[in-house]
């Protein structure tokens, strides 16, 4: 058993939050003696330990308290899962960590480079700053999910990804000469709305509203019109006849 203090010395957490999270119900001390103090068994100290795993991917407590309630929560499982997401954390620090050493061989001229190849890693405000535009034209809690969901992945799977995503518009602009209702660029369609299931599942009309986004923004457009100057139209058109044959 330990006392909130000694509890509080090997955590870090002050004895005010500990008292506070049994004041809400997240923490209970396994007893509470006659004296008033609290002390922590095995459980308790478990059970702590998941709630700090849970803090340092930025859950809220509220959340966490509803997870670790519920009937079905598996203590095995939801280490299982903290493994995978601090693992993607630290694929993540690797890939800035790579930066710096890129970076440092550029100032001694020993490599060069790109502009994109400075910032890598390290957009936090351009990636929000889409993803509030994108809640502002969208469904703000798909968007929401969505975003998390893509940051939940590692660095090599987000350049999988969008590896995969690019040979999705290439194909479709091979297949441009077929029409907009051929099979073949039909098929590359589903292939897109499949691709899309890394970020959110999409209804049709979002398919046919995310479409339309490609030609009518400007900075998508501009991406598109780099593999084709009519890309963003077709897809447009190829989306509108694929979402037709759905209803």
């Amino acid at each position: 058993m330990l006392t909130v203090k000694q509890l509080s010395k090997l955590t870090g957490i002050t004895t005010r939050t500990l008292h506070y999270y049994d004041e809400i119900g997240l923490l209970k001390p396994s007893r509470v003696g006659d004296n008033g103090y609290r002390y922590y068994g095995e459980a308790a100290q478990l059970r702590l330990q998941q709630i700090l795993f849970y803090r340092e991917l930025d859950v809220p407590l509220a959340e966490i308290r509803k997870l670790m309630d519920r009937d079905d929560f598996d203590v095995m499982a939801a280490l299982l899962s903290h493994k995978e997401a601090l693992r993607n954390q630290t694929e993540r620090l690797q890939g800035l960590i790579a930066t710096v050493d890129n970076t440092i061989l550029h100032l001694q001229g020993k490599q060069i480079m790109s502009s994109e190849g400075i910032f890598s890693g390290l957009n936090k405000p351009q990636q929000q700053a889409y993803a509030k535009e994108a809640e502002q034209r969208y469904d703000a809690a798909t968007v929401r999910a969505s975003t998390k969901q893509w940051g939940a992945y590692s660095k090599a799977k987000q350049d999988a990804i969008m590896a995969e995503g690019n040979t999705v518009y290439t194909d479709m602009v091979a297949a441009m000469p077929q029409g907009a209702d051929s099979a073949a660029v039909q098929a590359i369609v589903q292939r897109w709305r499949d691709h899309l299931e890394y970020f959110w599942v999409p209804q049709a009309e979002q398919l046919t509203s995310l479409a339309a986004t490609y030609s009518e923004d400007p900075r998508f457009k501009a991406n598109f019109d780099k593999l084709h100057p009519e890309l963003a139209t077709f897809m447009l058109q190829a989306v509108q006849h694929y979402v037709g044959g759905q209803v």
